[in-house]
C-alpha cells in the first residue's frame, strides 16, 4: 500500500491525527516507525498543532484517589470568548492509600511525586503524559526519599531528565534508567520550590546551606551544567514570560471585608548575563474570582500564553456547586482582564467532592514524546502499578 501513495501525502495525513493515534501508527510496521522518526513530520506535526494549542486542565480527586485529564482548544482572542467546553482526556485511578501530588510539567508531560499513607520511607515518582493516559514509575533514589524532584527537556536532543536538587539526574528512556551522580558548586537545600523549563534551562528557587538568603539555580539540561543567580525573595510561582524566566506573586487586597481583588506582582529575568530584571505590579478585580467559605480568593496563575496573556485559574472545581469554573485572561500591556468560563467537567459523573484543579497553558502533544514513553518506558494506562526497583 505505501508504494502508491506517496510519502509526502502519507506524513500530511497522519499529521492530522492526534498524538495517541500516531503513537499507535508508530507499531505498525517498521516502514511506519521509519517515516513518523523523520524529522520533517515532527517539524510539521508539531507546527500544525501549534497552531491549535490547548489548555490542559489536571483535576485530582482526592477522595477516589483519581487524576482526572481535560482539554480545550486554546481561545485566539479570548477578550470575545464567553465560554469553552472542554473534553475529556484521560484518567488514571492510583492505588488505595498512595498520595500522589503534581510537581512539574514539561512539554507535555506531568511529573509527579508522593507517598503511601501508611509507609511514609516509599516514595513514588510517576511520569505521566496526560493526552494519552500513559504514565510509569521510576526507580527509587535510595535513600534519598523525602525530596523534591523536578523535570527538564532539551528541546535539541528531545530528552527528558530528571533532576534530584543538586546531586542526582535520571535520562528518560536511555536504555536502563539509572540515577547518576552530577557536580554541582553552591551546596543548596530543598525549600519545595515549583520549577519551569524554559528553552532547555530548567529554574527553581532554592536556599543557601548556612545563609538566610535565596538562590535562583538554573540548570542546563543539555550540558546539566549549574548557573546561580540572588533571589530577592522567594516565590510560589514561576512562569515563562515570553521565552523569559518570571517569578509570580499574588496577594489577596481586601475590600469592605471581601475579597475580591488580586495584585499580581511580576519580576521579569530580562538579561540572564547582566542580571537585569524588570518588575511590574497590577491590580486585578473580578466578581467571578471564586472564593471559599470564609471569603478568601481561590485563583492562582496558569502561565502565559504565547501571545503574553497571563492566565489565571480557579482552584478547586465542585461538582454539586452551581458556581461555574473560570479561567481568566489578562494582558498586562493593554491591562485588560476577562473571564472564560469552562463547562464540561460535570460530564464525568464520578468526579465527586471538592476537587484541586491545576491549568497548563499553550499545551501541544509531540508525537515523539508519547512513541518514546509508549517504546522506551513502556507505560501502561489506566490503573497505576509502581515500580520497585532500586536506583
Amino acid at each position: 500500500m505505501m508504494n502508491s501513495i506517496p510519502i509526502d501525502l502519507f506524513l500530511d495525513i497522519i499529521s492530522r491525527l492526534p498524538a495517541k493515534s500516531v503513537a499507535k501508527c508508530f507499531f505498525v510496521s517498521k516502514q511506519w516507525a521509519s517515516m513518523l522518526c523523520r524529522p520533517d513530520f515532527t517539524e510539521l506535526f508539531l507546527t500544525r498543532s501549534s497552531a491549535c494549542q490547548r489548555l490542559l486542565f489536571a483535576i485530582r480527586e482526592v477522595e477516589n484517589n483519581e487524576w482526572h485529564f481535560f482539554s480545550s482548544p486554546q481561545p485566539q482572542n479570548p477578550y470575545e470568548t464567553s465560554s469553552l467546553v472542554v473534553a475529556a482526556d484521560s484518567h488514571i485511578k492510583f492505588p488505595e492509600g498512595m498520595c500522589p501530588e503534581f510537581c512539574d510539567y514539561a512539554s507535555g508531560l506531568i511529573y509527579s511525586t508522593g507517598q503511601y499513607e501508611c509507609k511514609v520511607e516509599d516514595n513514588v515518582n510517576v511520569i505521566c503524559n496526560p493526552s494519552t493516559g500513559q504514565y510509569a514509575s521510576l526507580p527509587e533514589l535510595g535513600t534519598y526519599r523525602s525530596s523534591k524532584y523536578y523535570l527538564g527537556f532539551d528541546p535539541i536532543d528531545k530528552i527528558f531528565k530528571v533532576l534530584y536538587i543538586g546531586v542526582r539526574i535520571m535520562t528518560l528512556g536511555n536504555g536502563a534508567m539509572r540515577w547518576r551522580k552530577i557536580q554541582c558548586s553552591l551546596t543548596h537545600h530543598n525549600l519545595f520550590s515549583e520549577g519551569i523549563c524554559i528553552n532547555g534551562v530548567l529554574y527553581y528557587i532554592s536556599g543557601q546551606i548556612g545563609v538566610t538568603s535565596y538562590v535562583i539555580v538554573c540548570f542546563d539540561v543539555r550540558s546539566e551544567k549549574f548557573d546561580f543567580i540572588d533571589a530577592e525573595g522567594y516565590y510560589s510561582k514561576l512562569i515563562n514570560f515570553k521565552g523569559k524566566f518570571c517569578m509570580v506573586d499574588l496577594s489577596y487586597i481586601r475590600d469592605g471585608g471581601h475579597s475580591r481583588h488580586l495584585e499580581l506582582c511580576l519580576s521579569v529575568l530580562e538579561d540572564v548575563e547582566k542580571r537585569e530584571w524588570s518588575k511590574h505590579v497590577y491590580t486585578l478585580r473580578d466578581d467571578k474570582f471564586d472564593t471559599d467559605r470564609n471569603g478568601f480568593l481561590r485563583v492562582r496563575v496558569a502561565g502565559v500564553t504565547a501571545t503574553g496573556d497571563i492566565v489565571l485559574s480557579s482552584m478547586v472545581y465542585v461538582k454539586t456547586s452551581k458556581r461555574p469554573f473560570y479561567v481568566f485572561y489578562f494582558n498586562p500591556e493593554e491591562k485588560t482582564l476577562d473571564s472564560v468560563e469552562i463547562q464540561g467537567f460535570g460530564d464525568m459523573s464520578n468526579i465527586n467532592g471538592d476537587s484541586e484543579v491545576t491549568a497548563f497553558v499553550d499545551h501541544v502533544d509531540d508525537p515523539k514524546v508519547s512513541i518514546m514513553l509508549q517504546h522506551r518506558l513502556k507505560l501502561t494506562c489506566n490503573n497505576y502499578e509502581p515500580t520497585r526497583t532500586q536506583a
